[in-house]
């Protein structure tokens, strides 16, 4: 058993206030592996009074200094990838493979691009007579979640340290080692005391009251859309800035003149990416009626051919285990619900993967005949699980696309560019997609209607946490 016991507040390891112990669990064996305290209100007022110290002078320092700081941080990463990769493996069931190839250089990634835009940024634009100013916004509080936890981490972290920022995080508990790792290569790079700072603890504990902290002046929450609203609640009497980048539904759209057999594999393989714990996932894949048969063969025959592993055994490309219990039990009751409902179960299904009798493992399942008033077309499952959606029209398409209180990403697959960058605009989703296109670091990401407030990812990101300060009479000319 790994003991990781204490917080690292204004620049050292403490331990905890009130000494309050949780075991982390590995998903892929069911069995727990290390240790971590969970926080008090105490830990996050210690946490804070740091920041809040620090904040004075590390908001004035150079663009220069937090730009090295910036890459500092990342050599860091890239020297502990080996370390970081086996952490998130173990603590969240991605396989060694996708902890090296995806997990870890996502969050490396974020840090190399936070400091080439800051390089760039702009902080003052004169007016005429007057000055517009961007300022930091003061202490941050973070909470991130399991699914991508060095991603979400550092797309938060990079832009609150490329502006000037202090903060408090709060990794979960869930998978809180990799940021623990963080936090030691934070130190390692010389991060001043107070601008980090770390303190687990569940929701309840720790999260609400740094949601509802008088001393944070902003909080950026990944979660749920349902936790979501309740740290806009928490934070709401003290008037704080919130940011959230919450759930997601994404429709798949594949236009009749696509290629049929790239654009469904190609959809049904993202789908199962991370075991389908990605908050953008195309998990509704509308196929026009008359192709659906066809797009089912295919769907059908990729899922099948996925495999699921964990660890540093499991090939390339294979699926690891569902991330916690609460989740499997999750996805387990919305595969059945699908079928209850009356969708046509292509593949996979209830219950773990033939050759698994333990472990959160699922199989990956395909759902097709499915309308878009079911539980699976309207929920999040938040696991590997696709549903297709026959349409009639294009503008059948479109209209069920949009047809969901979620609005975080969209996909268009089509062999005709501009046909398809006109069906992009009508989808109402923070992120568009086109014939397979991938992420984009300096792009903004985070979605409409409940899928969220504001962005994330490059420069859109550092606005979340700067102030705007209008210098009247700044020029007298």
């Amino acid at each position: 058993m790994q003991d990781y016991l204490k917080f690292y507040i204004n620049g050292e390891w403490v331990d905890p206030v009130e000494p309050r112990t949780l075991e982390v669990e590995n998903p892929a064996t069911e069995e727990p592996f290390a240790r971590i305290s969970l926080g008090s209100h105490a830990d996050v007022d210690k946490a804070v009074e740091a920041a809040q110290a620090a904040f004075e002078s590390f908001s004035q320092t150079s663009i220069e200094y937090r730009a090295e700081l910036l890459e500092k941080i990342a050599a860091g990463i890239q020297e502990r990838a080996s370390d970081m990769a086996k952490a998130i493996s173990d603590e969240m069931g991605a396989p060694m493979w996708l902890a090296q190839a995806a997990q870890v250089p996502a969050g490396m990634g974020h840090y190399m691009t936070a400091a080439k835009i800051l390089r760039e940024y702009q902080f003052e634009e004169q007016r005429g007579k007057t000055l517009i100013r961007k300022e930091p916004i003061g202490v941050c509080g973070f909470i991130t979640p399991w699914n991508w936890p060095q991603n979400q981490i550092a797309c938060k972290v990079a832009p609150a340290i490329a502006t000037g920022c202090t903060m408090v995080l709060k990794p979960s508990e869930i998978a809180p080692l990799d940021a623990m790792i963080v936090a030691e290569i934070f130190h390692d790079a010389g991060v001043p005391p107070g601008v980090f700072n770390l303190v687990n603890g569940d929701g309840p504990g720790v999260g609400a009251y740094m949601s509802q902290h008088p001393g944070i002046d902003m909080m950026s929450f990944t979660g749920s859309t349902r936790a979501g609203s309740l740290v806009s609640q928490a934070a709401a009497p003290t008037v704080k800035r919130v940011a959230l980048e919450l759930g997601g539904k994404s429709p798949n759209i594949v236009l009749p003149d696509a290629d049929l057999n790239k654009a469904v594999a190609g959809g049904v393989m993202h789908m199962m990416n991370n075991t389908g714990q990605s908050c953008n996932a195309p998990s509704r894949m509308l196929v026009q009626r008359d192709q659906q048969d066809e797009a089912i063969a295919i769907a059908k025959a990729t899922a099948e051919s996925v495999k699921v592993g964990a660890g540093a055994d499991a090939p390339k490309g294979a699926m690891g285990p569902i991330s916690n219990g609460n989740q499997w039990n999750k996805v387990q009751d919305l595969i059945q619900k699908g079928i209850d409902e009356g969708a046509t179960l292509v593949t996979g299904g209830t219950g773990r993967p033939e050759g698994f009798n333990k472990g959160y493992f699922t199989k990956p399942t395909v759902f097709a005949n499915v309308t878009n008033d079911m539980t699976i077309a309207r929920e999040e499952i938040f696991g590997p699980v696709l549903c297709i959606l026959p349409y009639d029209t294009e503008e059948d398409a479109i209209r069920i696309a949009n047809d969901t209180v979620y609005g975080l990403s969209g996909y268009v697959q089509s062999s005709d560019i501009n046909h398809a960058r006109e069906v992009a605009n009508k989808i109402r989703a923070g992120n568009i997609h086109i014939n397979g296109a991938g992420g984009d670091l300096s792009a903004p990401f985070g979605g409409y209607k409940q899928s969220g407030i504001g962005r994330e990812w490059g420069d859109f990101g550092f606005e979340e946490f700067l102030e705007v300060k209008a210098v009247l009479g700044h020029s007298p000319a």
